[in-house]
C-alpha cells in the first residue's frame, strides 16, 4: 500500500524493521492492522519525515512518553497526539492520570524502559502495565503513521486500531496545533 511516497507492507512479514517490543506485539497481530517502511534514520523526526515523504503532520501521530508523580509513587504513560497537535500534558493528561507532577520523560529513561529508539517510540510493544492515552482525533483517524520503535522504519495503523491497545483510552488530550 502506498502512502506519502512510501510503499507500506506488512508489519509481521519484516520484523527486522521493528524494535524487538514492538515484533514481539505484532507477532500474532492480523498482517492488515499494522504495515510498515523503511525509511532514512536520519528523517524520522516529524517535520523532516512529513517534508520529505509527501506525509502531513496531521497524518501521523506522535508518541510521547510522560513521568507521573504523586508522593513517594512515580510512573509512566504513553500519550498519542496527531503530528499537528500538542500534547496538553499540564492539564488534561495531569489530571486524567491523577499525578501531582507531570514532565515529559528523561530520553534516555524512556529509551531504556521501552526497549526503543528515540524519534521511533511507538505504543506498541511498550510495558503491559503503563497507560495508553490517545487523543479522540487519533482514535478517529483512518490511518495514522507511527513510530516502528526503531528510526528505521514508520508503521501505518488504523487510529481503531490504537485504540483497541491493551491498557488504551481515548480522550482529548491533544492541544490543537
Amino acid at each position: 500500500m502506498r502512502f506519502g511516497t512510501l510503499e507500506f507492507s506488512p508489519a509481521v512479514d519484516h520484523p527486522e524493521l521493528l524494535a524487538a517490543p514492538t515484533a514481539t506485539a505484532l507477532a500474532d497481530a492480523d498482517p492488515s492492522d499494522a504495515l510498515v517502511a523503511a525509511i532514512d534514520p536520519g528523517l524520522a523526526d516529524t517535520a523532516a519525515f512529513c517534508a520529505h515523504y509527501e506525509i502531513s503532520p496531521a497524518d501521523g501521530a506522535n508518541c510521547v512518553i510522560v513521568q507521573a508523580r504523586r508522593g513517594e509513587r512515580t510512573w509512566y504513560a504513553a500519550c498519542l497526539v496527531r503530528g499537528a497537535d500538542r500534547l496538553d500534558v499540564n492539564g488534561a493528561v495531569r489530571r486524567h492520570l491523577d499525578a501531582r507532577k507531570l514532565s515529559f520523560a528523561p530520553m534516555d529513561q524512556a529509551v531504556e524502559l521501552t526497549g526503543m529508539q528515540v524519534g521511533g517510540i511507538t505504543p506498541v510493544g511498550l510495558p503491559a502495565d503503563w497507560p495508553i492515552l490517545v487523543d479522540e482525533s487519533v482514535a478517529s483517524h483512518e490511518r495514522l503513521i507511527i513510530g516502528s520503535g526503531t528510526r528505521d522504519a514508520k508503521l501505518l495503523v488504523s487510529g481503531a486500531f490504537l485504540a483497541s491497545s491493551a491498557n488504551a483510552e481515548v480522550l482529548p488530550i491533544a492541544l490543537r496545533g
